[in-house]
């Protein structure tokens, strides 16, 4: 399902996440303030899926004291945030792997955007733990990914409204369809009160939810 290795999808990831999440921009302005909550003027973030920078580019506008460390599989998506960071790249760390290859000390806060859905339910519950582990008592932490019904008909109604979006946003039809497809047969998607439960497993609380959007879904916790 993964195209972080194609290099034309690499090249058109900005433009094509755009199209397809509803909002995105504006995902990024609220977590950015959520985050804010918790991140004194010179604070320390960690962004889990930092590949492409689109999310760190918005923060370290925002916050012009705030220093980031980026964690994301694939060299050429970090390499493209480098890109995207351009002189705000001073002041952030990129770290090639998972989320283990982050730093240990205690981060003021942290967000996750359109990663845990590629991962699967154990693997996104040992993410979440990792991350609990990195953060300061109090710190908020920011997720945003698929999340839907584990009803079959519920499930291909939601991703169709999904693929619908995307065309009307200018997304080739049958590029969309593929890709709904895709999603709904090879992402390990988990329904809302999965996603909450593991993140109270990992040690969050107070996890409520900021965004809404189709078949996404976005939470503020803290440590």
């Amino acid at each position: 399902m993964s195209s972080f290795s194609d290099p034309k999808a690499i090249v058109d990831y900005a433009g094509n996440a755009t199209r397809r999440v509803p909002g995105l921009n504006d995902i990024h302005r609220m977590s950015a303030l959520l985050l804010a909550e918790s991140t004194p003027p010179n604070g320390r973030v960690l962004v889990v899926g930092a590949g492409g920078g689109m999310e760190l580019k918005f923060f370290a506008q925002s916050f012009t004291s705030w220093q980031f460390d980026g964690v994301g599989p694939s060299a050429q998506m970090l390499s493209l945030a480098k890109t995207a960071l351009g002189p705000l790249a001073s002041r952030v760390q990129l770290h090639q792997g998972y989320v283990d290859v982050a730093p240990k000390e205690p981060f003021d806060s942290a967000c996750c955007l359109l990663t845990l859905h590629f991962t699967t339910e154990a693997e996104r519950y040992r993410t979440l733990c990792e991350i609990h582990s990195r953060l300061k008592p109090g710190a908020a932490f920011v997720a945003m990914h698929y999340s839907i019904s584990q009803n079959a008909a519920e499930r291909e109604l939601w991703l169709s409204r999904c693929a619908a979006y995307a065309i009307l946003s200018g997304v080739d039809p049958v590029q969309a369809a593929t890709a709904a497809d895709a999603i709904g047969t090879q992402l390990p998607i988990l329904a809302p009160e999965q996603d909450e439960e593991l993140m109270r497993k990992a040690g969050f609380k107070n996890i409520s939810i900021f965004y809404v959007g189709l078949a996404f879904r976005g939470w503020v916790a803290h440590a």
